[in-house]
């Protein structure tokens, strides 16, 4: 019988993590004697917590995964993978790329998968400046960066703040290695016992089959949490960043976050590890 003391269960407030955990959380797929108590938070302070192992099941941008990876394993469900929806690099209208190696640049947290695929990109470490993600533009249209590094649903709203884009690092990862960009990924604590691990993935890839065959189900709790209202902007968020790759990894996606790894402790962007990354491999 599995442990009836619930266990802490954190994603972030955007619109595909509220997504694919609507029907988890809320009983609308089976637990099989598992129970959850929930916390939602920006990705980048669950990065933070994820240092001292602070929830047992937590959504974690790749990055950080990558480096907490004697704590943490990563699940093959709930995953954010795929193409066309990697980070952008915006600026004001007429500002020179060339300009960036030499300018902070903000970023929405050190640890997030963004942040070191800007020092991939870049091919050293970047002057990031941190700070909440739907902070980076407003900051950016003031002057106060010369560039800002874009994730969520700023990919659709940044020509609202008269930015322009000047690189997109989820296409040059695709160019460079013809794989999805995996951006963030749900991560357990290695201290549970692995008929749990297998329960919570697999309740996970229910819930997002659930989210997709009831697609109208979680839009309030979508709407309830999310930093842009628009519905249009809602719709567009979801179908980039909930796809099959969140449902279960294949081969490809298991692939893309094995290279991923390999090639930010090639560039010394990540810390070694020689713990397997998959929870159930």
């Amino acid at each position: 019988m599995m442990n009836q003391t619930p266990l802490t269960l954190a994603y972030s407030t955007c619109p595909n993590d509220t997504f694919l955990f609507h029907a988890m959380v809320h009983g609308l797929v089976p637990r099989e004697g598992l129970d959850y108590t929930v916390f939602l938070d920006d990705v980048e302070s669950l990065n933070r917590k994820a240092v001292d192992g602070f929830y047992q099941i937590s959504k974690l941008s790749f990055a950080a995964i990558g480096n907490l990876q004697n704590s943490y394993a990563l699940l093959k469900s709930g995953a954010a993978l795929g193409r066309g929806c990697g980070p952008l690099i915006v600026a004001r209208k007429g500002t020179d790329l060339k300009k960036i190696h030499s300018s902070a640049i903000a970023v929405p947290g050190l640890q997030t998968t963004a942040s070191l695929l800007l020092g991939l990109f870049l091919g050293t470490q970047p002057r990031s400046v941190p700070m909440v993600f739907d902070q980076i533009m407003p900051a950016v249209s003031k002057g106060d960066y010369d560039f800002g590094v874009i994730i969520h649903e700023g990919r659709f709203t940044f020509g609202s703040y008269g930015l322009d884009l000047v690189a997109d690092l989820g296409q040059w990862w695709e160019d460079e290695t013809g794989l999805p960009i995996p951006l963030g990924g749900i991560a357990v604590r290695r201290d549970l016992p692995r008929d749990t691990m297998a329960v919570i993935e697999k309740t996970i890839e229910k819930s997002v089959r659930y989210g997709f065959t009831h697609p109208d189900a979680s839009k309030a709790y979508i709407r309830e949490h999310a930093k842009e209202l628009d519905d249009d902007v809602i719709c567009k968020h979801i179908d980039l960043y909930v796809n099959d790759f969140t449902l279960r990894l294949d081969d490809d996606g298991e692939k893309a976050v094995r290279h991923f790894f390999e090639l930010a402790r090639q560039k010394g962007l990540m810390k070694s590890s020689s713990e397997k990354i998959f929870a159930l491999e």
